[in-house]
């Protein structure tokens, strides 16, 4: 059995209990948004679940589950990772890891989630939140969209209810989650839902779990073709100049594109 050096990540937490991986994102000095390292780290832990967990638990922090792309580092151009690989491929392909990979996925959502946490969150075979989360996905106005986010988000509510989030931009509500699809159950405390869901999953075996995950992945009509034409709109939409500017002014002062203008 293999070991797991979960004492060398900086931008996640691990704990396993019984067949079950608690992965964390935790950068809270960031507002726990995602960077290369939190994307390279949060794979290495989903590799060796798939050996190793029958469930695995992704949570965020209290106040926020994940707020999207790190800005500071867009502004910084501060994107790539260590392999040569773009930032967009390994998070697509960290998202399709747990959509198919040999474990039910749980996403666990106790505080907000915009943009690329909604990536997360959609990918998950099961979504559980607090009834106080608001979800959001703001990147049309910088001029974004939500490329590698909408596969995933259209595989969940479908393509009118995606296209709708992503021109609003509008924050909604747990209850309008759950009518939606995104969410599956929400509740006033959250973690006791959690502990109930997870007391169900326990009693699945990992030789079931793995020929169910590989079946939906063999029945998958939408995240396995549309990831190249995913991660290529999202380079396109992460390299325009004129998007860049809008970040780098937001980073800086504070300001939104419509504003100041």
């Amino acid at each position: 059995m293999g070991v797991l050096n979960t004492a060398a990540f900086d931008t996640v937490r691990v704990r396993f209990e019984n067949g079950i991986c608690f992965l964390q994102l935790h950068r809270p000095e960031a507002g726990n948004t995602i960077n290369a390292r939190l994307v390279e780290e949060c794979a290495e832990v989903v590799r060796f679940a798939e050996e190793h967990a029958t469930t695995l638990v992704l949570e965020g922090l209290p106040e926020v589950f994940c707020w999207g792309a790190d800005f500071g580092d867009l502004a910084a151009g501060d994107t790539g990772g260590g392999n040569g690989e773009s930032p967009a491929a390994a998070l697509y392909d960290l998202w399709l890891s747990l959509a198919f990979g040999s474990f039910v996925s749980v996403a666990h959502v106790r505080g907000k989630v915009n943009a690329g946490g909604m990536g997360f969150v959609s990918a998950c075979d099961i979504v559980l939140c607090a009834d106080t989360v608001m979800f959001s996905l703001s990147e049309m106005l910088f001029g974004l969209m939500p490329a590698c986010v909408l596969p995933f988000l259209t595989r969940k509510v479908g393509p009118a209810k995606s296209n709708y989030m992503t021109l609003m931009t509008q924050p909604f509500t747990a209850e309008q989650a759950v009518a939606w699809g995104l969410v599956d159950v929400s509740a006033d405390n959250s973690d006791n839902l959690l502990r109930r869901h997870l007391l169900r999953l326990r009693r699945l075996p990992k030789t079931g779990v793995t020929r169910y995950k590989t079946y939906l992945r063999a029945l998958d009509d939408i995240l396995l073709p549309s990831r190249d034409k995913a991660v290529a709109a999202n380079q396109e939409v992460f390299s325009d100049e004129g998007n860049l500017r809008k970040i780098e002014r937001y980073v800086t002062t504070g300001q939104f594109p419509w504003e100041g203008e």
